[in-house]
Parts: structure tokens; C-alpha cells; sequence
């Protein structure tokens, strides 16, 4: 029963995340720094139907819409040529109030940006930094910053993290020699799902569709367990009643087997008076 209930649950809880539909916004290239003039495409992902609007907020504009005074909009997508005054928080709104992940986006006027992921990474994955200048290869020799130390010099321009964990978060930059520093990106790394512990004779199905098809199911045995279970009751009381009308059919004959033996009695009684007479 406890095996049930907890295939159940799991059930719901899988079909809620697949129905939920909140956009996710990303970024492209998937970077959180940019130079000037450089174009960048912003989308909201998402499987259903529902309307989602590009915002953002900078400095000077508060929950502005992509098209009104910013970028060139196309349903849920939405493009920009970035200049500095177009650095700060994006995300997507639908009209029904829900609003997906934010990001933020820096546009550099200097010669030096570092291209990090703009989404938060998982633990366990590996994460590539990269020292890049506007105008010159990319493969210089950079050193890279964590919470203003020094993590390293590298003599590509790049950097790997492997295997991110939770105190690799924090504020990353790098600088150039001869072109300057980058401004400073904050890595976000989220931790790694728990993996839901299932019996071996049962698994979950791959894909929403499979699981809406099981939760109609369970709905179904939870809307037609009650008229089992009072069936089951009454088929029950019937048997019960059933066995108490043969209890007394059986025990209720031997009341007139006794009233014959009286009158058998008196019979004899009067047969031997008459012969006695």
C-alpha cells in the first residue's frame, strides 16, 4: 500500500513539472558579457502556447518590453544590438503573472570581456572560461579572478573548472596584459537533483505524455475506489447476513421435531388408557 501511494505521489509531482510550462530565457551567444554593438538574440523557451513578453530592468527603464524602446521583437523572441546602457536584469512574463529565470547582461566599453555562462551551471559539470578581446585573437595569455584572488594564469585565454561544486560559485574575471581587464560576472552553480528512489519492479514513465496517460489511470482508481470499496462492504454484510439466515434455518427445525415427540407421547398416552379401559 505505502509502495503505492508513493509510485502515486511521484506520479503527480513529475506531472505537475511537465504541465507547470514556465519559459526558460536564454541567451545568444550564451555568454553574460558583450561588447558594443555586438547583437544578441533573447528567447523564451517554452513548450506551450501561452504569451511570453520580453522585460527587463536597467539603470534608467524599469520593466520595459522588448519593441516599445528596446530591441526588435518576434512573438517570444527577441533582438539587440547592446550598447552600455542596455546592461542589466532580463526575463520573460506571460499574462498570467508567472515570470521565468532572470539573467544579467553586461555590455563592456572596454577591449577585455569574459565569456561565462549566463545560466546557473550543475554541480559535477565542467565550466570553460574565456578571456577574450575585441579585436585581437582569442587565445591570449589571461589571468582569472575568483572574489578578487588570483585562481590562475593561463597561457590559452581559457580556463576549465572541472567538476563545479557549490564553492566555485562566486564573482569571476580576468585581465589581459597590455588590453585591460574584464568586468566581473557572478557564476551561480545550483545543486544536482536528488534522484527519487523507486522499486525495482516498477519505474517511471520517460516522457509527459506517458506520465499523463498514468495519472488518468490513478485517477481513475481514485475516483472508482470508493464504489469498490462499498461494493466489497456491502457483498460483505450479505454474506454475513446470508450465513446468520442458514444459521437459523438450520437450529429452528429441532423446535418442531420436539413438539412431535409430545404428540407421539400423547398418543401412546391414549392408546394405553384405551387399552387399560
Amino acid at each position: 500500500m505505502e509502495e503505492t501511494s508513493l509510485l502515486c505521489l511521484l506520479f503527480l509531482i513529475s506531472l505537475l513539472s511537465c504541465i507547470t510550462n514556465q519559459a526558460r530565457l536564454t541567451v545568444s551567444p550564451s555568454s553574460s558579457q558583450f561588447f558594443i554593438r555586438d547583437v544578441v538574440s533573447l528567447s523564451c523557451e517554452d513548450d506551450s502556447s501561452a504569451g511570453w513578453t520580453l522585460r527587463r530592468n536597467t539603470s534608467k527603464q524599469q520593466r520595459t518590453q522588448c519593441g516599445d524602446v528596446w530591441g526588435r521583437g518576434s512573438g517570444s523572441s527577441c533582438n539587440i544590438t547592446v550598447f552600455p546602457s542596455d546592461s542589466g536584469v532580463y526575463w520573460c512574463e506571460s499574462r498570467e503573472g508567472p515570470i521565468s529565470n532572470m539573467v544579467n547582461l553586461t555590455v563592456s566599453g572596454g577591449s577585455v570581456i569574459l565569456q561565462s555562462p549566463v545560466l546557473p551551471v550543475m554541480e559535477g559539470d565542467d565550466v570553460t572560461l574565456l578571456c577574450k578581446t575585441k579585436t585581437t585573437p582569442s587565445n591570449l595569455p589571461a589571468a582569472f579572478y575568483k572574489d578578487g584572488s588570483l585562481i590562475r594564469k593561463q597561457p590559452t585565454g581559457h580556463m576549465t573548472i572541472q567538476h563545479v561544486s557549490r564553492s566555485d560559485e562566486g564573482l569571476y574575471k580576468c585581465d589581459i596584459s597590455g588590453h585591460g581587464e574584464s568586468p566581473s560576472s557572478w557564476i551561480t552553480v545550483t545543486e544536482k537533483p536528488i534522484a527519487a528512489v523507486i522499486p525495482a519492479t516498477s519505474s517511471l514513465p520517460p516522457d509527459c505524455s506517458s506520465l499523463q496517460l498514468a495519472f488518468r489511470v490513478v485517477l481513475h482508481l481514485v475516483v472508482f475506489s470508493p464504489y469498490f470499496i462499498s461494493t466489497h462492504f456491502m457483498m460483505s454484510l450479505y454474506r454475513h447476513r446470508a450465513k446468520g439466515n442458514k444459521l437459523c434455518i438450520l437450529i429452528s427445525p429441532t423446535h418442531p421435531e420436539h413438539g412431535l415427540d409430545d404428540e407421539h407421547d400423547d398418543v401412546t398416552a391414549d392408546v394405553t388408557t384405551e387399552h387399560h379401559f
